[in-house]
């Protein structure tokens, strides 16, 4: 191939996905949102116990061990808790990159993230080689 012939293979590489393709991803962040922000609430209920019906929360209890265990099980939910709602966050950010036409679109390497990839995860703004550029 030529120089000249090079140039225009990459004038007519897609540059952006076409807005069908855009919808069919907005579609799949929104039912993903959704979820996430149910899982959200559930992690952030388990951490203030704002569902609990029985007597834990007023009952004494003298049991170390239990209490120890309910701690730690109560730091976990915040941390999962925590990582959930920025997987919200990236995921809401997905959708305004949707809206700006921007979507899928490397912001290192500044070409088309392949559809494969945003599937598997559509909050990316990395290409696989960007990304293992990083780390």
């Amino acid at each position: 191939m030529t120089t000249k012939e090079n140039k225009a293979a990459e004038a007519r590489e897609k540059v952006r996905y076409s807005d069908e393709e855009l919808q069919m991803f907005k579609e799949l962040i929104l039912n993903k949102l959704e979820d996430a922000k149910r899982e959200y609430q559930q992690l952030k209920s388990a951490v203030t116990h704002s569902t609990s019906n029985d007597t834990e929360d007023t009952s004494p209890t003298f049991k170390v061990l239990e209490e120890g265990a309910s701690a730690l099980s109560k730091e976990e939910a915040g941390q999962l808790a925590q990582r959930q709602y920025k997987f919200i966050q990236n995921l809401e950010a997905a959708l305004i990159r949707i809206e700006n036409k921007s979507y899928g679109i490397c912001r290192e390497t500044g070409k088309l993230i392949p559809k494969e990839r945003l599937l598997l995860v559509p909050h990316a703004t990395l290409s696989v080689e960007a990304k293992n550029k990083r780390d």
